[in-house]
Parts: structure tokens; sequence; C-alpha cells
């Protein structure tokens, strides 16, 4: 078989030095001190009576990643402060500290946490923390060794919070949640876009700005894709009666209300959990803990609301003028989010960039789980940006961090963000077509030379090696057409025939000490997280895995790996923490927003179908407010018609569309109040007797 010129041997790579690195920076550099170590070989007394002195402790950084942490000076360069300039440009106001807490009196989001990283947490620190360098020049002088110097430098500029201005007439309040939310003057009110995750948040910083610009109502409101931080705190700064009363416009490009849906109930669980990881809910914020997530601090977990937008944008090139301001759309959908739209603001010269440019590497792949984003969609989108505004574009603004200012500069930073994505997807591609597997391909792509120095092109939230991993899945799958991958066993089966093949554990948890004290981090967590699989209880394993995991963590430029890897390490050592604290209050709204079709689809998914594969029902739906459907259940699968009505159906049920929600919550109080019966009696028993209660802390690095 033809390889390309530049890519390594399969028996090199699969055998050699690329099967034990450890990361330096997550998806980027390998650590060249662990290449070739870590055999174990005559160590393994030593390794066995080390394992000892392991505890669930917090460590230091090793040597090793000192070491690592230290070469990152050499890869970057320290003294450009562009990036921070931009980020600090414009302040208007910012308190002392942030600390945003809801009626319950929990904590729902804080900068005050962070205040380790500059002293104070704001953007008038910008002259302090720009002077913190080493006298030559090199790099943060207060960068810890638990960090990536790289990581723990865009923490402190995402650090910074407050109320800033982008132009005469758009305003932002940045570091009040993940995502920024914007304030556009209209002629009488404000055209606010994307209200941030939780009505704490977004009610915090609308009276920021009602307090230094003025008091001034919401006459229109822009959401730019269907990502719950875009749209969840929207009832911090509006009602739904407001809307109505006075016909403000929700404003959303198509297919919002159907992927918000797709990604906040049909899999919000799952992701919801992951997210946690993902994000660092579970972990204190601090020098060996988490930072920034290379787009804000993190998530907050305040309450989560939902209004049905009454306005779709179809099309690139649509126009609306709201309160006196004009607004062009361009149509993005598969880059950051299914549905996704950039709007361009003629009479500001303004270009809002919604999520599609970050000032980091972004994900094709998130690792909370969602659908896989088009690389190559992305970047021809940002290159149709280029071509539409880049002329004219004095600023580009966005959904996460911060603005960038001058024509010539936005021509390149669309240009560089545009490249990256379409690199990865290009070179995904030529390897697979020479046979190479997602995961070997993941060792072996990094960024040209000409895109790596740039510090809004950096690795903080995405990573070359899930992003390409991410290319692979989309136009392969998960199968790598190797036969024995077709049904691998259940991680709990392998685990056990493993560890019966290992013999002596102890032996191997010895030679994984010394592979650790060798630095092969990544070996060490997945030898020791089989044994974990195999037994939950032994200690030993869990807790070499957890020390793994967290050089891994301490070496990581993404803020969302050493998030997931300290995340890991915590749950091995403590379990799983089920504190309510960690989990966003999430209202009805969303659940109310839902269509029938939405509804019935979700009865489907919490229906146990194996368990229930003796139920067959069929049941008239005559809703009051909506078109009747025919729900039959077959063999305990939801299916559904609409229109269409059974003369022989077991029963029919009258009642609204959310009379579904009583349905679905098994809420009987509620469905003698909304719902009669014509037929069986029993029908809505049957129907909900096998219905699943999902448990949102569940296991993740163990069993």
């Amino acid at each position: 078989m033809t390889r390309h010129p530049h890519a390594l041997d399969r028996r090199t790579f699969v055998t050699g030095a690329f099967a034990t690195g450890a990361l330096v920076a997550a998806g980027s550099t390998l650590c060249g001190c662990a290449a070739g170590a870590g055999t174990g070989t005559g160590g393994a007394s030593a390794g066995k009576a080390a394992l000892d002195s392991l505890n669930a402790d917090v460590k230091p950084a090793t040597d090793a990643t000192v070491e690592a942490n230290e070469g990152v000076y050499a890869l970057l360069d320290f003294s450009d402060e562009t990036e921070r300039e931009f980020a600090s440009r414009g302040l208007i106001a910012a308190p002392d500290t942030l600390e945003i807490t809801g009626e319950d009196g929990k904590v729902v989001w804080s900068q005050k946490a962070y205040a380790f990283l500059d002293g104070a947490g704001n953007a008038g620190d910008v002259d302090e923390t720009s002077a913190a360098f080493d006298a030559d020049g090199t790099g943060p002088a207060d960068a810890p060794d638990t960090a990536n110097p790289s990581l723990w430098r865009n923490a402190q500029i995402n650090h910074f919070y407050g109320l800033f201005e982008v132009v005469d007439g758009i305003y932002q309040v940045r570091g009040y949640d993940m995502t920024n939310i914007t304030f556009v003057r209209g002629d009488t009110g404000w055209i606010v876009f994307d209200p941030l995750m939780s009505c704490e948040c977004s009610r915090a910083a609308f009276q920021l700005v009602t307090d230094n610009l003025g008091e001034r109502p919401v006459t229109g409101i822009v959401m730019s894709h269907p990502h719950v931080d875009h749209y969840g705190g929207i009832k911090g700064i509006v009602s739904e009666e407001e809307v109505a009363a006075r016909a403000i416009p929700i404003i959303v490009p198509q297919g919002f209300a159907e992927h918000a849906v797709a990604e906040n109930v049909y899999a919000g669980n799952a992701m919801g959990r992951r997210a946690g990881y993902q994000y660092g809910t579970f972990l204190e914020a601090g020098p060996q803990g988490k930072l920034s997530i290379g787009i804000g601090m993190g998530q907050s977990t305040g309450t989560v609301s939902y209004l049905a937008p009454n306005d779709t944008i179809t099309a690139t090139g649509e126009t609306r003028t709201v309160d006196g301001v004009d607004m062009e759309f361009q149509m993005t959908p598969g880059t950051e989010a299914p549905a996704e739209m950039n709007t361009w603001f003629p009479g500001f010269k303004a270009l809002w960039v919604a999520e599609n440019c970050t000032a980091t590497l972004h994900n094709l792949y998130t690792l909370r789980g969602a659908e896989v984003r088009d690389g190559n969609a992305w970047a021809n989108y940002l290159m149709e940006t280029l071509a539409r505004y880049g002329s004219e574009a004095e600023v580009t603004f966005q959904a996460h961090n911060w603005p960038h200012w001058g024509t010539d500069f936005i021509k390149e930073y669309l240009t560089n963000t545009a490249a990256m994505y379409k690199f990865i997807t290009d070179q995904t591609l030529m390897y697979l077509n020479q046979g190479y597997t997602q995961e070997e391909i993941a060792y072996l792509i990094e960024l040209p030379a000409a895109l790596e120095p740039h510090w809004y092109t950096r690795q903080y939230y995405g990573t070359i090696s899930h992003n390409a991993k991410a290319v692979y899945q989309k136009y392969m799958g998960w199968y790598d057409a190797n036969p024995v991958h077709l049904a691998t066993l259940p991680p709990e089966r392998s685990a056990a025939k493993f560890v019966e093949y290992f013999g002596d554990v102890d032996a191997v948890l010895a030679k994984a000490k010394d592979d650790f004290d060798a630095s092969d981090y990544q070996w060490v967590a997945e030898v020791t997280n089989l044994i974990v699989f195999a037994d939950p209880a032994n200690q030993t394993a869990r807790l070499l895995c957890a020390d793994a995991l967290e050089q891994m963590g301490y070496q990581a430029e993404s803020g969302t790996w050493r998030n997931a890897y300290f995340t890991g390490a915590k749950e091995l050592r403590n379990g799983v923490d089920a504190d309510p604290k960690y989990r966003a209050t999430v209202s009805s709204d969303i659940m109310r927003a839902m269509d029938v079709e939405m509804l019935l689809d979700y009865l489907g998914i919490l229906i146990d179908a194996n368990a229930a594969a003796d139920t067959n029902l069929t049941v008239n739906l005559a809703f009051t407010d909506e078109e009747p459907y025919l729900l039959t259940m077959r063999s305990g699968i939801v299916l559904y018609q609409k229109g269409v009505r059974s003369d022989s159906a077991d029963a029919t049920l009258a009642m609204p569309r959310l009379g579904m929600l009583a349905i679905l919550a098994r809420n009987e109080d509620a469905q003698k109040k909304a719902i009669s019966i014509e037929g069986d009696q029993d029908v809505i028993a049957k129907l909900t007797e096998h219905l699943v209660a999902f448990d949102f802390f569940f296991n993740i690095v163990e069993p």
C-alpha cells in the first residue's frame, strides 16, 4: 500500500514511540521524554514497593510534567499581547468581585473563584497581568508547574469580566457566564444577542448594562444557534408576557427548535452528565484544578429557560430591521451547530460571527456528545463570510471570548480559522484513504507550522486529535474495517478477560508504577483502567490511574481535556459526587415548547422496549389544539401517524398537546385534569408501565 511521504510506517507507528507518548499539549506536541520509556522490565519489585505509597491526595507535577510545561515557552511567543489587548479594550465597568447566586443562595457562577489568576479578576488589571513576565520575556512568571503555560495565559485573559464597548452602539457583557451577552442599541431599546445559559447570569448582566448605559427595554432578541448556553437565560431579560404584549421578535436560524430539543431533551441526560467532565463542573478552580475552557471559564449552574422563537431566518442575505437597526444574516448550518448564523451590521461595519470564530480551535466533535460537525462546510462558510463582509468589516465580535479589530487583521483571522478546519478535514481524509484508522490519524496529524503560532488557533477548547477522529467518524463511522472490532466485548467483559490473562495483577500494577515513573502516563491510565473495569474495588489501580490522569491534565493545553482528566481522577479517588449543586436547574420551558411529534419521540426514548416487548396498543390521540394522531405501540416500540384515526383503537385520549407532559411525567393527578379517556381506562398505565427514570450521575471511569 502506498503511503504519504510524511506518514510513518504502520509498524513503526503502532509499536514505537507514538504508542507510549505523553501529551504536552492535548492533541499537539508529544513529550519527548516519554518516547520509548516505560517498558517495566527489571523494575517490578521497586514498583511493587512504591504502590504502598499511593493515596487519594492531589499530587504535584512530576519532573516530567514540569519539563513538558517548560517546553511550551519555546513553542509560542508569550510576548505577543494582541489577544490580551483585544480582550481588555473598551472596558466600561466591572464589579470588584463577581459571584452570582440563585434565590436559594446557590452559587451559579463565580469569577471570584478564579481570583488566583490575576489578583482581582477584571480587564482593569490588564496592565498588572501583562507585566507579569519573566525578565527575558519568555512567558508568564506566575504560570505554575501544574498548568500548561498556554492554557494558563488563556485563563488569565478569559478571566476578564465586565461591560465592554465593541463600537459605539454595540456592547458586550463578558465573563458573566460561559457565553457573552451582546446589547445592540436601537432607537428605543436593546437588541440582545445570545442571552446566556442561566437566567440569574443574564439578569445580572442586564443590570450591569442598565446601571451604566441607562434603562432601556429589550426590543429584539437574536439567538445564533440552539446550544443551551446561547438561549437558556432568556427569561432573565424578558418574560413570555412581554414578548407577546410588545411583539418582541425572537430571531433564530432555520432548524433552531428542532435541534434545541434533540440536544437538550432526547440525549439531554447523558450530555448533561458528560458536560460535567468537559466543563469541570465537579472541580474546584485553582492551579491544580479547573482553569478556562478556551471559550470561557466554564458552565453556569443556574435556571435554564426557553422561549419559542417567532421569526426564522431561512437563507443567506435575508435582512431584518429591528428598532431601527439593519441586520443581514448569513446561514452557516453544520458548522459549530446544526443550525447557526452570522450577522452583519452595515451601519456599524461590525460582523457578528456567532460561534464560528472564537479565538481558539473549536470542536468538530464536542466531548459532551453531539452531532459531528462538518469541517469542510465550516471552512467554506468562513471563506464566504470573508468574501461577503471581509473588505468592509472593521470589527468582528462573537458569542465567546473577545472582539477583533482592524480590517486587515480580520481578514487573516477569518482565513486562518477557516484553514484550521479545512486542514483537519482534508488531512484526515488523506490519511484514512491510506488505510490509517482514527486512532492512528489522531497521533499523526498536526497543524502546519504557519498556523501553530497564532494564539487564536491554539487548542484550548477543541483539539487536533479529537477533531481528526470526528472527521473519520463523519465519513467512515465507528468501524475501522478490522473484523475483530465488529462485535467487541463490552468493557466489563473484555477487562475481566484481560485481567485473567494478566495473571498476577499486583505484578502488572508494579510494572505500571514503573511506567508512571518513566512518565508513560497514557499507557498507565489505559492498563490501570482495565483493572478498574474488571474490579472496581481495586484501590491501587484506581489511585494509580487517577495519578496518571492528573499528570496528563497538568500538561493539557485544552481546558476541556484538563477538566476531563481531573474529573476522572477525582471520581476514581473519591467516587461520584451526586450533589445537586453540580446540575443546572432546568425549567419545563423546553418540554412545553416541544411539538406533538417531539413529545411522542421522547415517549419512545423513555420506554425500555425490551421490557415492554409484550405491549401492543393502538391509541387515538384527539388533541384539542393540534391535529389528531394515531399512536401505535408495537412490541414496546412507539410509532405514530399524523391525521389518522382508528375505529378499532384500544382507547381514545382527548387532551391538549401539553397533556402529553402529564403522561411522560406519570403524573396521575395531572392526567385526570387534562385527559379524558374513551375505551380502555388503563391505557395510560399500559403505555407508561416501562418508562425509565434516567440517573444523571451515572459512572464513567468505572463500570
